[in-house]
Order: C-alpha cells, then sequence, then structure tokens
C-alpha cells in the first residue's frame, strides 16, 4: 500500500514538474497570456528600444517575430501553431482575415490614444469603423531614380519606364500585386481589375519592359539603388526614404497614372491569449511621442496626426512622403481579390519572370 503511495505521489510530482515545464516553454514561445505578448511584424518595421520601453512601463514581456509576406503572416496564423497576441497586416489581408473570422473585435474604450489617428486613415473599406484594426503605417508605391545617372531625364509617369534609353537600369519589386499593377496603371486599367483580357494585356506589355529590367529583388534594392547599381527602382515609398537618406542624388515620384495607396494596421488574432496586453501595447503605439520616435526609426509615414508635431519639418512637410489628400485621392488601396484571381496575378507574374530568362 505504501508503495502504491509513494508511486502515486511520484506520479503527481513528475506531472506537476512537466505541466511548469510545458508552461515555461509555452510562454518563451508566445503561446500563454499573463506577462508576455507575442508580436508579429514585418522585418525591421518597429524601433526595438520601444519594445524595451514598452516592457518596463508594462513589466509585460514582448516576444517578437517577424514575416516577410502578408500571405506568410496569414499561413501561420491560421495554422496556430503560435499563438500571436499583436500581428501588422496589410489592408487587403485584414479584409480577408475578418472575413475567415481570423480577429478580435477591439475594445475602442482600452485605446485612449486612438484619438491621435488622422481621421483620413479611419474607416476606410476593408474594415469600416474600425473594429478590428488600427492604422499603424501607410504609404505608396512609386519610382526611385537618380536623375545624374539618367543625364537629368526626370521621370513622372510609369510610361517612362519603357524609354528605350534605360536598358538595364530598372530593379523591380518581386511582388505580383505590385508588378502586374504597374502594367495594369500604365494602361489606366485599376489596380484590382480582374478582367482577364486586361490582365494579359498589362502582362504582355510589362514583357516588352524586359530589356530595360536589370533584376526583380527584395530588400536588396535599397542597397543597389543607395550604391548606384542600377538608376531605378520600383518600391514602396518608406523604402525610397531610407534609400534617399543614404544617398542624396535619389527622387521619388508618385506615377501619374496612378499607384497605390497601403495601410498596414494593428490587428488582435482570434487566437491571442494576452488581449487585454494586446490593448495596451497597440495604445502604446498610437501615442504621439512613441509614433514620432517609431517612425524616424521605420522612415515610412505615420498616420499618427498627433506624431507629427514631434518630427523634423522637413520631413512632414515633404509631399512625397506625405502627400495632399488631392493625391491620396486618386490612389487606390489593393482589395482582396479572392484566391481564384489572386492566382491568376500570380500565374501571370511567374510567367512575365519566366519570360526574362
Amino acid at each position: 500500500m505504501k508503495q502504491l503511495v509513494r508511486v502515486f505521489l511520484t506520479i503527481i510530482l513528475v506531472s506537476v514538474v512537466l505541466l511548469y515545464i510545458t508552461d515555461r516553454l509555452n510562454r518563451s514561445q508566445g503561446l500563454s497570456g499573463g506577462n508576455t505578448l507575442t508580436v508579429y511584424n514585418w522585418g525591421d518595421y518597429i524601433d526595438p528600444d520601444l519594445i524595451d520601453q514598452f516592457e518596463k512601463e508594462t513589466g509585460i514581456k514582448v516576444i517578437y517575430e517577424t514575416f516577410d509576406s502578408n500571405e506568410a503572416m496569414m499561413t501561420k496564423i491560421e495554422q496556430g501553431g503560435t499563438t500571436y497576441d499583436v500581428a501588422v497586416p496589410s489592408e487587403y489581408m485584414i479584409d480577408k482575415m475578418i472575413k475567415e473570422d481570423l480577429l478580435i473585435p477591439l475594445d475602442h474604450s482600452k485605446l485612449p490614444n486612438l484619438k491621435n489617428i488622422d481621421e483620413r486613415f479611419m474607416d476606410l473599406p476593408f474594415d469600416p469603423d474600425n473594429i478590428y484594426s488600427i492604422p499603424y503605417f501607410w504609404g505608396t508605391v512609386g519610382i526611385v531614380y537618380n536623375p545624374k545617372m539618367l543625364d537629368g531625364m526626370k521621370i513622372t509617369s510609369w510610361n517612362d519606364l519603357w524609354d528605350r534609353k534605360l536598358q538595364n537600369e530598372i530593379l523591380l519589386i518581386d511582388g505580383a500585386r505590385e508588378v502586374i499593377g504597374m502594367g495594369l496603371n500604365s494602361l489606366h486599367y485599376s489596380l484590382n481589375d480582374t478582367n482577364l483580357k486586361h490582365l494579359q494585356e498589362a502582362k504582355a506589355k510589362l514583357d516588352t519592359l524586359t530589356p530595360n529590367i536589370k533584376a526583380i529583388v527584395g530588400d536588396e534594392n535599397k542597397l543597389l539603388l543607395a550604391n548606384q547599381e542600377a538608376a531605378i527602382g520600383i518600391t514602396w515609398s518608406g523604402d525610397a526614404s531610407e534609400i534617399m537618406s543614404e544617398n542624396e542624388d535619389l527622387d521619388y515620384v508618385v506615377p501619374s497614372e496612378g499607384s497605390n495607396l497601403w495601410f498596414d494596421n494593428m490587428v488582435i488574432p482570434k487566437t491571442a491569449k494576452n488581449i487585454d496586453g494586446a490593448h495596451a501595447f497597440i495604445n502604446f503605439m498610437l501615442d504621439a511621442k512613441v509614433s514620432a520616435k517609431n517612425t524616424e526609426y521605420v522612415s515610412y509615414s505615420t498616420p499618427n496626426k498627433a506624431a507629427l508635431k514631434y518630427m523634423p519639418k522637413e520631413v512632414v512637410n515633404d509631399e512625397r512622403f506625405y502627400p495632399s489628400p488631392a493625391l491620396t485621392d486618386k490612389l487606390e488601396v489593393y482589395e482582396n481579390l479572392g484566391k481564384r484571381n489572386l492566382a491568376t496575378y500570380n500565374e501571370l507574374f511567374l510567367e512575365f519572370k519566366m519570360h526574362r530568362k
């Protein structure tokens, strides 16, 4: 009998130890709430000092993980292997996540700093009334170029890129929506066009751009352009700003035919364990001084109107990165095209890349 009791007590002790170890592992991997908060964001998309500041102010330990595409982020959240408390998807993916019931409605009463956000960036079609998402950064897709390397040539249009003088001078983003969108815009079609005839027309026109394309690249475009290894790059406005800080000969333009106006927003995935901590983190990032510091680090445009007074005037007055409503009203936000249409975009983009070879 005594032996059975000892065995029973041993089993209980081992179980307690295993539960403790499992809990510690889960916390280290962002699988539980309490004083741990797991944030899932784009790479190099927050000032690391602000994470330290948040931890000191709240006592909450932040586990920070990164992704390199909306699709990769979506897949990992859908799989549910790691529980993320805050994620930062783009607008069309937010629309998709809402429809697939992957997000928690936000409690605006826990976000007093929400008043700092410019009303222009609230209540947008992908999330009416901002029930699920709060603006983090915004910007445009455009052309960064070096006039000195182009003998003073000024670029204002997508169609300027087809000039024969630009042979082997252009770096493209490795993104289907951006590149196919560029082709569509050059023909004065919508970025969200799903007409197969228009899409094929855009792809055929992009094929004729091949002699001018030096490479299709990812983040390395920043280094290549700053080092003058190419004269032109298609990129996001924040990357353009960062590149231009490294090389003052560069300029940035949003093409006259139109382009993409994008938004990255903070959301709370439905599997979040630390919902109160998630609200605290979002509200912290909405603080005017915190947002200003983060914006100077990241270089993208902030939707935080209150933060602008803490930022250098030459930055906030630069219409290349803080364009007027007259320009932003002409730009298009990416829409969730659905799996079938997105597959068509991806297939045409792959065909375009194969055509180059």
